[in-house]
């Protein structure tokens, strides 16, 4: 019993540290953040990256007479006897220019921002045990302040989740540019797949500082929400303001 109320306590030491002092610390972090040079590029070509990949030269098909045996035209017979599609794509087995790179300048600006998101996470879920512990026991009437309670749980959650989504944008930006990639390589004639790639890279810069501000302004709302009703979270009921301590 004495190692679970030596837990309690060091849970509400720091969650209430959390409120206090390091939620208004981050969000004048990532206040600062939003102002560096890096996240605010104004011609957002200049984070495009090169696309290693050189256009071959055109096959030319011999032997096709006006329109004649169309269907033969589109392929040909191998020498052991199957059939292979000439409008197919090229098939890749290796990269003319060893690995193909990420954006640097992309991934640069998501390693930083990672580790911001996680942060909002696990304080959060710390701040959520808190109030979940301090919630009472169900009794009718004079809930008001338990009904606080359970409104920053929510909110707390829903943050939480929403931090989440970030982390599962960011592995979608990955994947999806790699298909692209792909595409390229395997379709290199076709300009539109390299547009795709350069048009997905801006989408991702763009995100990735709408992030950052999100971010700043869940702390900032987290902030102000606790500590307007941190007496009531803290007490919900006058009567078990002795038990909860």
């Amino acid at each position: 019993m004495s190692s679970l109320l030596k837990v309690d306590s060091e849970i509400k030491t720091k969650a209430e540290d959390l409120v206090a002092n390091f939620f208004p610390k981050k969000l004048l972090e990532l206040d600062a953040f939003l102002k560096d040079p890096a996240i605010n590029i104004t011609e957002l070509k200049d984070i495009h990256s090169e696309i290693n990949l050189t256009v071959p030269d055109p096959i030319l098909v011999p032997h096709l007479h006006d329109g004649l045996e169309t269907q033969n035209a589109k392929k040909r017979k191998l020498e052991d006897g199957g059939e292979e599609d000439m409008v197919g794509g090229t098939k890749v087995f290796v990269m003319p220019g060893g690995m193909m790179k990420s954006n640097a300048n992309l991934v640069d600006l998501i390693e930083k921002v990672k580790p911001e998101i996680r942060t909002l996470i696990e304080k959060c879920n710390t701040v959520k045990m808190w109030v979940q512990l301090l919630i009472p026991r169900i009794e009718d009437g004079n809930n008001f302040g338990v009904s606080i309670q359970e409104e920053t749980v929510a909110e707390l959650r829903t943050v939480e989740g929403e931090a989440a989504s970030y982390l599962d944008q960011i592995s979608r930006y990955y994947i999806t540019r790699a298909k692209l990639v792909s595409k390229i390589a395997k379709y290199p004639h076709v300009e539109d797949y390299r547009r795709t790639v350069t048009e997905i890279d801006e989408k991702e810069y763009i995100s990735l500082k709408i992030i950052v501000s999100e971010l700043r302004n869940q702390y900032v709302t987290l902030h102000d929400m606790i500590l307007k009703n941190i007496e009531k979270i803290k007490r919900p009921r006058s009567s078990n303001a002795e038990a909860l301590y």
